[in-house]
């Protein structure tokens, strides 16, 4: 299935918050303190020291979750799609669905990307985070799925 212009650049973008997350790393590493936060409760308050190597964690995994999504936007017919695929609605249908796959892919991403910064910086979470990360992940999956429905 050829990719559409959304995917394409839903990854393309995805790839540059990655490589940024990244390039931001290294070069700001020798200013990030040697204890960072790396976890937070639900107000977004620091409840858990690491070390300054345990940061890596997060971009590995970030880079990990697109790579295995990216994996499995190649297997279309595997998708436990909700909807009766024929050969009729087969186009309309994955492309509804790679659709929110690349768009969920950016957002875990950029929410992954956010959150490292957040920790060099050694600070709490906004207690705003957490609504907007669920309502923007939730948000976008009710979306394409509303559509994929309606296009069955």
């Amino acid at each position: 299935m050829k990719k559409h212009p959304l995917d394409r650049l839903m990854n393309r973008l995805s790839l540059l918050v990655l490589a940024g997350t990244a390039v931001f790393l290294a070069v700001y590493w020798h200013r990030i303190p040697a204890r960072v936060p790396m976890h937070f409760n639900a107000a977004g308050e620091i409840d858990r020291w690491g070390s300054q190597a345990e940061l890596l964690i997060l971009p590995v995994i970030a880079w990990l979750m697109y790579g295995l999504l990216t994996v499995v936007e190649q297997f279309p017919s595997a998708w436990n799609t909700g909807v009766k695929v024929t050969e009729e609605n087969r186009e309309r249908v994955y492309a509804l669905l790679a659709h929110m796959l690349s768009t969920l892919k950016f957002l875990m991403v950029v929410l992954f990307a956010w959150i490292t910064v957040w920790c060099t910086l050694a600070r709490p979470l906004p207690v705003w985070f957490l609504p907007v990360v669920l309502i923007a992940l939730f948000g976008d999956m009710i979306y394409w799925l509303v559509r994929l429905f309606r296009a069955r």
